[in-house]
């Protein structure tokens, strides 16, 4: 079977799964377009700056449109092999006005390692985060595990399709609360439109707080990616 039939699959799985989740009073469905645009300075250190909002589909058992939260985010991204790299990053999300909810400061530090032994790039980031709200400050530890690959031949070319899927597991803590574990699964069909510019359109699937309130939140994700 070819990647393209396996994708294909994947996504008549998720599909299936989104059916059996939307009966579930614990579900929480999104839209989150997001955009990018990546700067490189030199050949070892780059900046990207991106610009996303989330937006309800479904919640409370009922099916909706509206606005969640809109998140400015900007990484400085040095080089430090061939293969490795670290980042810091912050970010700020606009929840207040739209949701009622508290604005965030998030402060990120990144060490990100790649292997591309065949057609396949493996990919392994480890993320540390302070979630800063005027309620309180969350540390969060973050693991993913990515795999990327061409979906015609061994070379991504302009107008090809691509594949990238990845896992990641989280650990929230903060004072007087209980540390808190969620897990992610991503699937996203890429196109290469041109040497700067790359379409993503995905899902997620989130278990969220797995050990004492299980939540399940699905994400339909749409992304723009430009590199100057």
């Amino acid at each position: 079977m070819s990647f393209s039939n396996n994708f294909l699959v994947g996504m008549l799985w998720v599909c299936l799964g989104w059916g059996t989740l939307y009966a579930q009073e614990n579900l929480t469905a999104y839209w989150q377009p997001s955009a990018a645009v990546n700067y490189a300075v030199s050949e070892i250190y780059s900046h990207n700056f991106s610009l996303q909002n989330r937006n309800y589909i479904f919640d409370d058992e009922e099916t909706q449109l509206s606005v969640r939260q809109l998140d400015l985010v900007h990484f400085s991204n040095l080089k430090v092999q061939d293969n490795q790299s670290i980042a810091l990053g912050v970010l700020y999300r606009f929840r207040e006005t739209f949701y009622g909810g508290a604005n965030e400061l998030r402060l990120t530090q990144q060490y990100n390692i790649t292997s591309k032994p065949f057609v396949v790039r493996y990919g392994h980031r480890l993320r540390t985060e302070q979630r800063i709200t005027s309620v309180r400050v969350t540390h969060r530890f973050r693991y993913r595990f990515t795999l990327d690959l061409p979906l015609k031949g061994e070379k991504l070319d302009v107008g090809e399709p691509y594949l990238v899927s990845n896992m990641e597991s989280l650990l929230s803590v903060a004072k007087e609360k209980q540390p808190q574990y969620d897990a992610r699964f991503t699937l996203h069909l890429g196109w290469k439109l041109s040497e700067q510019m790359k379409l993503q359109l995905g899902v997620e699937y989130r278990t969220e707080d797995i050990a004492q309130d299980l939540q399940h939140v699905l994400f339909f994700l749409s992304a723009l990616n430009v590199s100057l």
